[in-house]
């Protein structure tokens, strides 16, 4: 499956996605020294974001969520690419100053827990392939 998304900050990577129906906060929500989710609300609580395809539908909470995706890019546990339906401000800020792949504008819902996910994004545009 091949999807068209918005690029927020270029780059090519392949990984397996960890998918979270609900927005995220990185602030409260993830361990920045192991990439751990801490958010014992989420889903995903327990599990660990590292080397993965972060995949949720938007970011949620403080501003300080973009240090936070830059303290997990610095302690090399920051996931490989993260994909959302809409970036707002806190991730996108993050994204950029971690220098981690970001796109949004892509349908989360036909992507699963475990999917090899490949995202190409350019400096405008994005491909996003999906493997299940």
């Amino acid at each position: 499956m091949n999807m068209k998304g918005r690029t927020i900050y270029p780059g090519k990577v392949k990984g397996e996605a960890i998918v979270s129906r609900e927005a995220f906060s990185f602030y409260g929500g993830v361990d920045t020294k192991s990439g751990i989710i801490i958010d014992k609300n989420s889903s995903l609580y327990g599990k660990c974001i590292k080397d993965k395809i972060f995949v949720f539908p938007c970011g949620r909470g403080s501003t300080v969520g973009s240090y936070v995706i830059y303290a997990l890019k610095r302690n090399g546990v920051a996931p490989k690419a993260i994909i959302n339906k809409e970036t707002e401000t806190i991730v996108a800020t993050g994204a950029i100053i971690a220098g981690l792949v970001c796109v949004d504008g892509i349908d989360i819902d036909a992507i699963e827990d475990g999917d090899i996910v490949i995202v190409d994004a350019k400096e405008e545009e994005a491909d996003v392939i999906v493997e299940k």
